[in-house]
């Protein structure tokens, strides 16, 4: 199969976030949501009109995703709570670990949050994936993960996308409502090309996923075969999600974290035009 380069990309907000992560588009409202964890801040950004908001959480933050009824999920360092369109804040599941954080996070077919965690100092092992359900009610989905990152699923919600980033592997389970099962590896990068991080996946079931330390989004076919690469101006590319009126415009965050001499792209929401066509994605139930 042949590879195809891309390389168009803008600023849609030039940030500087410590370490931006999981994009997210709100079709109820038609702004992207995004994050930068150790900044403990939240962003929304409207491409129709350029306005931009930023607020800021009173502990690190590791997703940020939409309520069907209004209002945001937060998968915070102590669990996740719930912030209402009145701007209430509530715990939905507290769960305060010495030493861990929340991660990427992403909202099920069914309307449940899949929360990622992991240590500080990134111990192998010490992270999880858990169910969180619009109740409160917790379900450990994996508990052995050392950076828990990207989930996505098929279109047709059977199969869910995973990465544990130090795997360096995109692993694939069958899904039928439950829980996973039948892990296996979709594709595993290549040394030197980076680290897989937040993913999505596309109208054609193929897989996008951001690398870490690879200044680039790929995406892979569902069979695991590499037919497209976006390159970025922005070594520490961390997710990316489809957005815009016609879910034709990846968004993708970035970090600076770490970098000895960060440029402006380092920590800045980039967008790449009409790259493909993306899935609405369900809100939160809860």
């Amino acid at each position: 199969m042949t590879t195809t380069a891309h390389t168009t990309y803008e600023v849609a907000v030039a940030a500087e976030a410590t370490l931006g992560e999981g994009p997210t588009w709100d079709a109820a409202t038609g702004r992207l949501l995004w994050i930068d964890i150790l900044g403990s801040r939240v962003h929304t950004y409207d491409p129709a009109t350029g306005r931009r908001t930023a607020r800021t959480t009173d502990q690190h933050v590791g997703a940020v995703k939409p309520r069907a009824n209004g209002g945001l999920v937060l998968n915070l360092r102590d669990g996740v709570a719930l912030l209402d369109p009145d701007d209430t804040f509530r715990w939905l599941h507290r769960e305060p670990v010495p030493g861990r954080r929340a991660n990427d996070a992403a909202v099920a077919p069914d309307g449940s949050l899949w929360a990622g965690t992991m240590r500080y100092d990134e111990a192998v092992g010490g992270g999880t994936l858990s169910r969180v359900g619009a109740d409160g009610a917790v379900t450990t989905l994996l508990p052995d993960v050392t950076v828990s990152n990207g989930t996505g699923w098929s279109p047709d919600g059977r199969l869910v996308y995973y990465v544990d980033t130090p795997t360096r592997r995109v692993d694939v389970f069958d899904h039928d409502g439950g829980l996973p099962r039948n892990r296996r590896p979709l594709v595993t990068i290549e040394e030197g090309a980076g680290f897989p991080d937040g993913l999505t996946v596309d109208a054609d079931g193929c897989v996008w996923v951001a690398l870490w330390d690879g200044g680039a989004v790929r995406r892979y076919t569902p069979t695991g075969e590499l037919d497209r690469v976006v390159t970025l101006p922005a070594p520490r590319t961390t997710a990316c999600a489809f957005g815009g009126a016609g879910l034709t415009d990846l968004y993708v965050t970035t970090a600076r974290v770490g970098l000895a001499a960060p440029r402006a792209t380092d920590g800045a929401l980039l967008v790449v035009p009409g790259v493909g066509r993306g899935v609405a994605q369900p809100a939160f139930a809860g």
